[in-house]
């Protein structure tokens, strides 16, 4: 009798080198980066071109090392305006997408006033609500909020009236009343938009706590945006705008990973799509 052939993929052996295994776990973006910045460097140093103008990625470094014991404690003033905006956006925005679902009053009286307020662009109402609140804090999530809380409002929105009315009559002939059914089924159903609005947020806030330090401030990152391009100090200028971007990408992978925690199922459904 013949053998049959063994066809477990399981038994598949990787023939790559280790070299070429460490190579090809490098993601692509990271790769693009590294080019880019050698293109960077490269041309800056081949056409002499000035610090003033364009700094080259190694200056830039070199500034971020010499100049961090200034950098740190205002990065620190800019990253409390980030995450506490963000917070008090996500405690007003998803009650009152909440609230505009299961009220058709708030439907009609409260959305469209949220539509339409961002229409009005916040770099406008920023000096007003410097002469409110003065120079501290205050303004600063006021415009942080403003800025982010429309994305969660909107996303929350969708997902909870994603339930399909086959799935809320199913929860009401299984008895279940209505903090049941949202806890059970519109809330499971919704979180993947609830989060796809999060994330939406943690790049607006960071774009509205800068926002808010170029109108009026003596503190942060965007304070020292402002001082160094008054002196002309650019390699110093993109040594605070790279910190701001580290900074809003560490806070979207963080919220990324909690979506992975609490979303499993969102994962899973990805994986069996890509399959």
């Amino acid at each position: 009798m013949a053998a049959i052939p063994d066809t477990n993929l399981d038994r598949f052996e990787d023939t790559r080198t280790p070299l070429r295994r460490a190579f090809d776990s490098i993601p692509p973006s990271l790769l693009t980066l590294i080019a880019l910045l050698v293109f960077w460097e490269t041309m800056v140093q081949w056409r002499n071109i000035p610090e003033y103008i364009l700094p080259a990625p190694s200056a830039i470094v070199e500034v971020m090392i010499s100049y961090w014991h200034r950098l740190w404690p205002n990065a620190l003033v800019t990253l409390g305006e980030i995450v506490f905006g963000f917070f008090c956006a996500v405690c007003i925005g998803v009650p009152l997408a909440v609230a505009i679902v299961y009220s058709h009053f708030m439907q009609r009286a409260i959305y469209p006033l949220i539509v339409m307020s961002q229409t009005i662009p916040k770099v406008a109402i920023a000096p007003l609500l410097l002469t409110w609140f003065g120079y501290g804090v205050t303004p600063k999530i006021v415009i942080v909020v403003l800025l982010s809380f429309f994305p969660i409002v909107i996303n929350s929105v969708m997902g909870l009236k994603a339930t399909t009315p086959e799935m809320l009559h199913l929860a009401k002939s299984m008895g279940a009343n209505g903090w049941q059914t949202f806890w059970k089924f519109r809330l499971p159903k919704a979180l993947p938009s609830i989060f796809a609005g999060l994330k939406l947020a943690t790049v607006l806030s960071v774009i509205g706590a800068i926002v808010a330090e170029f109108i009026g401030a003596d503190k942060g990152l965007g304070y020292l945006i402002l001082i160094a391009g008054a002196n002309f100090d650019i390699a110093r200028q993109f040594a605070s705008i790279i910190l701001i971007s580290i900074m809003g990408m560490v806070f979207f992978a963080v919220l990324s990973r909690v979506e992975r925690i609490v979303v499993p199922w969102r994962q899973g459904s990805d994986l069996a799509g890509e399959g």
